[in-house]
């Protein structure tokens, strides 16, 4: 795979709470320069970098119910509609991870339907399900039930949970319980090229990092 093949392969992404303006401008122009598919950030910076990125097929993605997933349904629609109301085109929601342990499974589809009703045919859904937090049957359970919901993508890992990151191993089976009804992003701990092509291998179809530059050069 050659670099530029790479890049369009990567949500390039800056969710530090502390992150400036002059930061997601930085993350933009570095976006531009590298040609990556999106820029992942923080909904309140949706509409800055919509603004900074108009005009290079690069698509902003806002992250929703970050990084807990733990917040009311009612307040990720909210979210996920402001952010796309203000230039976002992808959403990365969290999964309801309290829910999914309780055995709740409405309750884990009605979350994730909120926001695909909202987003409606504006944008892509991506669920963020935890997937170092899980057994494999709960991350089998919760893809079926994130893809039946109307997700296009289900994700690994938001990079705050102290369970890990994203694995082969866990990419694998997220690969082989959404089949070809949906895709698959794997995120967190992707520090090298080899972490890359190691998640690309296992199934992922996106990946996202804040090492993209790195990654990119073949730095370590």
């Amino acid at each position: 795979m050659s670099v530029s093949e790479l890049a369009r392969r990567i949500d390039h992404t800056l969710l530090r709470p502390e992150a400036t303006a002059d930061d997601i401008c930085r993350l933009c122009g570095e976006a531009r320069e590298l040609g990556v598919a999106a820029v992942c950030v923080n909904g309140s910076r949706a509409g800055l970098a919509s603004r900074e990125l108009r005009g290079s097929g690069i698509a902003v993605c806002a992250v929703v119910g970050f990084p807990f997933g733990a917040s009311a349904t009612a307040g990720k629609a909210a979210e996920a509609l402001d952010a796309i109301a203000s230039g976002a085109s992808e959403i990365d929601m969290v999964a309801n991870l309290g829910a999914l342990f309780d055995g709740d499974d409405e309750a884990v589809r009605a979350d994730i339907a909120a926001v695909r009703h909202v987003i409606g045919d504006r944008g892509i859904l991506k669920v963020i399900i935890e997937s170092a937090a899980l057994s494999d049957e709960q991350i089998v359970r919760v893809c079926e039930i994130a893809v039946d919901a109307g997700a296009e993508f289900v994700k690994t890992s938001t990079g705050y949970h102290p369970a890990g990151g994203a694995t082969a191993e866990a990419v694998s089976l997220m690969r082989a319980a959404v089949g070809e009804r949906a895709q698959v992003k794997a995120s967190s701990g992707i520090r090298t090229r080899s972490d890359a092509e190691a998640m690309l291998a296992a199934g992922a179809d996106r990946l996202g990092t804040s090492r993209t530059m790195q990654i990119l050069r073949g730095e370590g």
